[in-house]
């Protein structure tokens, strides 16, 4: 299970490696987030703290699309709804046919009680705030980051961060 868990995640790495270049979320941000959402599931951490990082890669992987899309000069109302939509029911999806998460229907209407969908919401939020505020700063130092690896370091800090928080609170 843990050879065929493991070349799993080397084809994703690969994929991410060989992915023609967008300009949406760097490269490296999301291959940090794919390998810790990984290693998380692999060394057993708790599913709240794993469902920031999946919440994370898949805002990632819709910005990343969207951007790749418009370089095509493919364009339609609703692209960006359409895209995360898209991912969002697919990844979630996948994981209740898989039993890993309950039923995403009843999941609103049970308070809130399915960590790793908690984790997905609050980790898609903490990845959208750390990139709108690095764009928001480049923006304010002339269109210039303000250290090297800034594009990395802003979108990730959030769920570092929160995965910090999240132990500490399901310890």
């Amino acid at each position: 299970m843990k050879n065929k868990a493991l070349l799993s995640f080397a084809a994703a790495i690969a994929g991410l490696l060989s992915a023609a270049p967008a300009q949406a979320v760097c490269p490296l941000c999301t291959l940090a987030v794919g390998a810790g959402l990984g290693f998380s599931r692999w060394l057993g951490i708790d599913d709240s703290m794993s469902g920031l990082w999946i919440g994370g890669l898949l805002l990632s992987l819709t910005m990343w699309t969207i951007n790749w899309l418009s370089g095509k000069n493919i364009r339609f109302r609703f692209m960006g709804a359409i895209v995360g939509g898209l991912y969002y029911i697919l990844t979630i999806g996948s994981l209740f046919f898989a039993s890993i998460v309950s039923n995403p229907i009843a999941f609103i209407c049970s308070c809130f009680k399915d960590k790793l969908l908690i984790g997905i919401i609050v980790g898609t939020a903490a990845f959208y705030f750390g990139a709108t505020l690095y764009e928001y700063l480049k923006k304010k130092n002339n269109g210039h980051a303000h250290f090297p690896f800034e594009k990395v370091a802003m979108p990730i800090a959030p769920l570092v961060i929160l995965s910090t928080i999240f132990y500490f609170l399901t310890k």
